[in-house]
């Protein structure tokens, strides 16, 4: 059931800021550009957030060490599309705690065979191979496919190739960005991994063109997000299907940001009615509480992992896996993926009516937008830090464009209300 949003007085906020900012080590409690700077020498500078600094959060609404409260419009990057704290997921991991967190993959886990079941059920796919990270995720599908393509396939050893679309968003690690168009992801970090071809988006010929008999995988979103929320034509996700299968090599989807919910539907490639060899979940799947991913895939596929080839310490640890089977749960009765759908209406009329008032293009599948603003109003980032003035917070990507992914528990008032701010942002500037 979805979690009931929680009104708050002035007195339950001023309370909750109190509590949050009275530290056990005795120090007096410091304000949120007190925080900034205490960060910047002491963190890596590898983010560069927007400046509020959030110590509590319920539902879809987060508050900062000040008691300020802020709507939120990114849910992590799709993470929290259960809102922040949801209460059976909190309960989950509340539970959990008391009993058992960690018992490596050295020995089985009386948590970990429902997860997977439930896992595989909700994709319609056999089995799974848990991990931690969306980026781990992504590097276990790589290696899976190459092993597939030499064990089952028969392509000569360390010349199998698997090809990916441009502009794509699968993590940081150094094989990942060595596929990556991004300047910012790849430049100073070479070398890079050889056995990876990029193709344009959304380019079928140009796809069949890549594909030879070395290929073990295509690797594509099926939205892609980072890039902004960029959905490609109907019939692109199906023609990739088609074309992997007659080539004899897998179709991977990445769904991390896409997956469980986003779109309206459990995976972003039901809307063309397809199913991978491969799919990548995580964000979302740890419910906001714990990173959990996941490659869920045909037996024949992960059946060529044996005892030893690939592992993780954390990967299917208890913890992770009760919270995951109760994500698993509330996907299940459907109440999410209808609320992205109806609720992406909302999302998609207030865009339109937008449309030459400051935004000139936007893009979006259920609870999911990639908005272009209008240069002359100011950068993404500049939009994003007056929305947030105004006690909305976005993120921006590219150039002048922000993304709205809010939770899926967010109410079509709340929904209107992001929309009614965006637009006075747009029209202040004006």
């Amino acid at each position: 059931m979805t979690a009931p949003v929680r009104t708050q007085s002035a007195d339950d906020v001023a309370q909750s800021a109190a509590d949050t900012r009275v530290q056990s080590s005795g120090h007096a409690p410091r304000s949120s550009a007190e925080l900034i700077r205490a960060e910047e020498p002491v963190l890596a500078h590898n983010y560069h957030p927007l400046p509020v600094v959030v110590a509590r959060a319920e539902g879809t609404w987060v508050e900062d060490v000040e008691g300020r409260r802020y709507l939120d419009m990114l849910a992590g990057y799709s993470a929290l599309n259960f809102g922040h704290r949801h209460p059976a997921l909190i309960e989950a991991a509340h539970r959990q705690l008391d009993r058992l967190t960690l018992t490596s993959r050295a020995f089985h886990n009386d948590r970990l065979a429902e997860f997977a079941e439930g896992v595989a059920a909700l994709t319609g796919l056999d089995m799974v191979l848990p991990m931690n990270t969306g980026a781990e995720a992504v590097e276990s599908a790589v290696k899976v496919a190459r092993k597939w393509a030499y064990d089952v396939k028969g392509v000569p050893a360390d010349r199998a190739t698997i090809v990916v679309a441009a502009d794509n968003f699968h993590g940081r690690t150094t094989t990942i960005v060595s596929f990556s168009t991004d300047p910012t992801a790849r430049t100073g970090f070479g070398p890079f991994t050889p056995g990876f071809r990029i193709v344009p988006y959304n380019d079928l010929a140009a796809l069949e063109a890549a594909v030879d008999e070395t290929t073990a995988a295509v690797l594509i979103e099926p939205v892609q997000g980072e890039a902004g929320v960029i959905i490609p034509d109907e019939g692109y996700l199906a023609g990739v299907r088609e074309l992997t299968a007659r080539a004899g090599c897998l179709f991977v989807a990445d769904e991390i940001q896409s997956g469980l919910g986003r779109t309206g539907r459990t995976l972003a490639v039901e809307h063309e009615g397809v199913l991978p060899d491969l799919v990548l979940l995580g964000k979302a799947l740890g419910g906001g509480i714990v990173p959990v991913s996941a490659v869920v895939g045909r037996r024949d596929v992960l059946g060529v992992l044996r005892p030893g080839e690939h592992g993780s310490t954390f990967g299917g640890n208890p913890l992770a896996a009760a919270v995951g089977s109760a994500v698993v749960e509330l996907l299940a009765t459907g109440e999410f993926q209808r609320r992205a759908a109806e609720l992406g209406t909302v999302l998609t009329d207030g865009l339109t009516a937008l449309l030459g008032r400051g935004v000139v293009g936007f893009r979006a599948r259920g609870l999911w937008a990639g908005v272009d603003i209008d240069p002359v109003f100011g950068t993404g980032r500049e939009i994003s830090e007056r929305l947030m003035a105004e006690g909305i917070l976005v993120k921006d990507t590219h150039g002048s464009t922000i993304r709205l992914a809010p939770p899926l528990t967010i109410t079509a008032e709340e929904l209107r209300s992001a929309l009614g701010s965006l637009e006075a942002v747009l029209t202040h500037r004006a």
